[in-house]
């Protein structure tokens, strides 16, 4: 354990930042399943549905910080592809 004030503080700080990244991160492969899942299915309008949560719940991540924008936007393509190639 750090011995000065603001590095015992640093540790408090990134631990906080460390567990709410982790919820946030969570949110987001949650949200992908669930399109994965609906495309599996077959369902095209549920598919769209879920598309469009998940893809405002990565904007958030990238918004916070969590995700580099390159890397949410690269999430945003793959399921937006995968609900796009249902016919």
């Amino acid at each position: 354990m750090a011995n000065i004030k603001s590095a015992k503080k640093r540790i408090l700080v990134n631990r906080t930042h460390a567990e709410r990244n982790k919820s946030i991160r969570s949110g987001v492969k949650t949200a992908m399943k669930k399109v994965f899942a609906a495309v599996e299915s077959g369902d095209k309008s549920a598919a769209a549905t879920e598309l469009a949560a998940a893809t405002k719940v990565i904007e958030m991540a990238a918004t916070k910080g969590v995700y580099h924008k390159n890397n949410a936007s690269r999430k945003v393509s793959r399921i937006a592809t995968a609900v796009n190639k249902m016919a």
